[in-house]
Parts: C-alpha cells; structure tokens; sequence
C-alpha cells in the first residue's frame, strides 16, 4: 500500500506539472495581447511596457513559469520593481481584472461547488444504483422497462433545459420554493441549513437527473452480468438467503466499474459545473472560470484548470484505493 500510493502521488505531481505547461503555454502563446487587455483599450504603448514590466510578462517564458510554479510551493515576490509584494503559498498570481490573489477567489467559489457537486453526487448515486439492481434483478419486468425508458429519458435532455424547466415550474409558477441564490454556502452558515438545503435542491436535482440516468443502465447491465457468474449459481445452491446473493455476491463484484465513472463524474464535478452554476446563479468554479475566460484573466484560468485537474487525478487515486476495499481479487502493490 505505501508504494502503491508514493507511485500515485509521484503520477499526481507528474500530471499537475504537464497540466500546467501546457495550460501556461495555450494561453501565454495565444493570440491575445495580455497586458493590452489589461490595460484597457486607451492604453499607450508606453503604458502597456510598464504593464508587462509589473505583470512579469516583458521575462522569458521559462522565467516566468518557473516563477509561477515557485509560487505554487512556497511563495513568491510579484508587482513592479517600484512596488514589490509577497504572495503566500499557495500563490496562483493575481487577478488581471479586480487585482485579487487568484487562491482567495478560488477559496471564495470551491464551498459553493462543493455544496452542490456532493449534494448532487448522493441522489444520484442514491437513485442510479438503486433503480439499477431494481431493474437488473427483474430483467424483462416492467420494473426493468420502466427504469430503462426512464433513464433513456433522462439521459437525452441537456442540463440547460431540465434546469430551466424545473425554475419555471418550481419557483416561478407553483412558488413552491423561493430564489434564494444568496443563501450561505454551508448549512451551519446563517441564515441556517433551511435556506441552504432551497437554495441548492433545484441544482441537485439538475445534475442529478443527468447523472442517475447513466447510473441505472450501467447498474442493470453490470447486475445481469453478475448474477449469471458460476459463483452466484453456487451461493444460491448453498442456501444462503437471497438478500446475501444479491447484495454481497452480486453487488459488490458489479459495483466496480460504477467506483470507476463516479470518481471520474465527482472530481470533474468539483472542478465547476459550468452549466449548472451559470443557470442557478451560483458563483462557484464553473462560474467564475467562465467570467474569467471572458475577461482574458490569465491567473485565474490557470488556477482554476489546475484545481479542478487535481481533483479529477487525485479522485483516481482513490477509486484505486476502493478497488481493494470492495473486490478482495484486487492488491495494491
């Protein structure tokens, strides 16, 4: 296990680097002129010197990226020669646009994200499998043709309607639950869990019926396959009750591959879910990394791309992990 897991962080350090060259490389080699962008449109030349000058653009490339990285791990030294100032670890730079540390904007946005990514994660996986061994154990039935039309249905419909769908009913016609996309971040926040538990369910259930969709049919089809192994026919003709069979046989060989996609779908999720936010109004990372792309702010890109790509490699490692956990076959070695 201690190899194991000192091979995965040395992959996880190997990964964040490449994801930060490359990252740095697209958008300081693109076409935009960062330092006129920030400068503003009535900007001199001699105005846009000084600008790079302050921002570390007028140093070499490797320069500057390795300035980046030294910042990322123990801090650094940024603004212009007249005015230099220390950014704590860990220093993902300054905001171009409202000259903010990029981690204050990134602690600022992650609660919200958090919030809704687990909220979201738990119903669906909740629903999916749920729904999943229900259909998988009645194939044929019309519990099966029943879960399989409606995660059919579910799976179709894109995020921006099934949001928008639900605040036109739910908020606006039937006034079931009020706009309170200024509610805290936490339930122990004020005003209280209340308003965090209405502000957030509308989002959940949007991602939600996205993602519980893809987990009913991947649960059914690994369900069917399971429960037709020699080793289930076995337990079965040994006795055991069938409550055994199906869920300590059967569903921890098929849960598996379900590890596997709801590592992936959570740590992406956690990097912002773009879509969701911007319908909510919900200014987590998927928010502000758009506003971001939109207003050319460089620091925050990168620091946003960088969080997000640690969560999804840092959620593998742990999916890793449970293999062992749930399937004794596996070792970690």
């Amino acid at each position: 296990m201690a190899r194991f897991l000192i091979r995965r962080t040395a992959a996880l350090i190997a990964l964040l680097i490449a994801v930060s060259i490359i990252t740095f490389l697209l958008y300081n080699l693109g076409p935009a002129d960062v330092a006129a962008n920030t400068c503003g449109k009535s900007c001199t030349p001699e105005r846009i010197a000084q600008t790079k000058v302050a921002l570390g653009l007028d140093q070499p490339l490797i320069t500057q990226y390795l300035q980046y990285m030294k910042g990322l791990l123990v801090g650094r030294e940024m603004g212009p020669p007249s005015g230099r100032y220390h950014c704590d670890w860990p220093c993902f730079g300054r905001s171009f646009q409202n000259n903010q540390f990029v981690w204050d904007v990134i602690k600022q946005a992650l609660p919200y994200t958090v919030s809704l990514a687990v909220g979201a994660a738990i119903i669906w996986l909740t629903v999916g499998v749920s729904f999943g061994i229900i259909a998988g154990l009645n194939r044929g039935k019309w519990q099966d043709k029943l879960a399989v039309a409606t995660s059919s249905f579910g799976v179709s419909l894109p995020v921006p309607l099934i949001g928008l769908t639900l605040i036109l009913l739910v908020n606006t016609k039937w006034q079931l639950l009020p706009y309170t996309t200024s509610a805290s971040t936490w339930p122990w926040d004020p005003p209280g869990p209340v308003a965090w538990f209405q502000n957030y369910l509308l989002p959940w259930l949007t991602l939600a019926a996205v993602f519980s969709a893809a987990y009913v049919r991947l649960t059914r089809a690994n369900m069917i396959e399971t429960m037709g192994e020699d080793y289930i026919r076995t337990a079965r003709a040994k006795g055991l009750p069938k409550r055994t069979v199906t869920l300590k046989h059967g569903l921890r060989a098929a849960i598996t591959p379900i590890v596997t996609i709801f590592g992936l779908d959570l740590g992406g999720l956690l990097g912002g879910a773009v879509l969701t936010e911007q319908i909510f109004s919900l200014p987590g990372l998927g928010k502000t990394s758009v506003n971001a792309v939109v207003s050319d702010d460089l620091p925050i890109i990168i620091g946003i791309v960088l969080v997000a790509a640690f969560f999804i490699i840092f959620a593998n490692i742990i999916v890793d992990i449970l293999y062992a956990v749930i399937d004794p076959r596996v070792r970690l070695t």
